[in-house]
């Protein structure tokens, strides 16, 4: 029996990872560990200086829930010391997030650090998220063709050093065109804050923002197939050395 890990950076009682449960366990046994809340945009952040709580919430029927005190990567980190001492789980699932993790969200996204987390470990990790932040987000595009991209990862995991990033559009499983492989967009993000004022007169400031498409022509870019209605698939890599830049560089500095 598949041993699974189960992760999120939306919290244990989020809508997304309650999906991606039902969505997993034809799959194998399932460990849960997810952040007591929310945690998103946490990256590969740690817990360092204070302790980290691990509370059982379930266990029975192949299933076993955990909370989590911590971060994403926290939550991968103590899975594997105290839930999978002996024996690491055969890979890693995170999501299903509430947003997109397109583009340069990629490099925020605690979604994606549990990924990363989980690779470091050795274990074939992925992460999928759903491109909306409705309060009723409709997963049922996700469960769909989640099974199809997981039936893939099984049988043809990712190679060492590599984890998978998958966007899903905002749409009915009808209304998506597919499954594509794609390439981390590039984008940024502008207008970041937007300046308010507390009861007291002080100002203070709330992280907003407008996403900026830098390559809207690209038709591999992941943000951009997503748009057009498929669900990207993204290779990512542990070792983001750039090879050629050193190359480049060793050429020219005099040292």
């Amino acid at each position: 029996m598949r041993k699974i890990l189960i992760t999120n950076d939306d919290g244990v009682k989020s809508k997304g990872i309650s999906h991606l449960v039902e969505m997993m366990l034809p799959y194998g046994e399932l460990t849960v560990v997810a952040p007591f809340e929310a945690q998103s945009g946490m990256s590969v952040a740690l817990t360092i200086g204070k302790p980290l709580r691990l509370t059982e919430l379930k266990s029975g029927n192949g299933l076993k829930v955990y909370a989590c005190s911590g971060t994403p990567a926290d939550c991968v980190k103590i899975a594997m010391n105290q839930l999978f001492p002996d024996e690491l789980p055969d890979f890693l699932v995170s999501g299903i997030n509430h947003g997109s993790n397109a583009s340069i969200a990629s490099l925020y996204s605690g979604t994606l650090g549990a990924a990363i987390e989980g690779t470091i470990y050795g274990i074939p990790s992925i992460g999928l998220s759903l491109c909306s932040h409705k309060q009723d987000a409709d997963f049922s595009g996700v469960t769909h063709f989640g099974k199809i991209i997981i039936d893939n990862f099984i049988e043809h995991p990712v190679g060492p050093d590599a984890y998978l990033n998958v966007n899903f559009p905002d749409l009915k499983p009808e209304e998506i065109k597919g499954i594509k492989f794609a390439k981390q967009g590039r984008g940024k993000w502008i207008k970041e804050f937007e300046q308010r004022e507390d009861p007291y007169g002080f100002k203070y400031y709330w992280m907003t923002g407008e996403f900026l498409n830098l390559e809207p022509d690209n038709e591999k870019s992941d943000n951009n197939v997503v748009e057009s209605g498929y669900v990207s698939v993204v290779a990512h890599k542990i070792d983001n050395t750039d090879y050629d830049e050193v190359n480049r560089l060793k050429s020219l500095w005099k040292i």
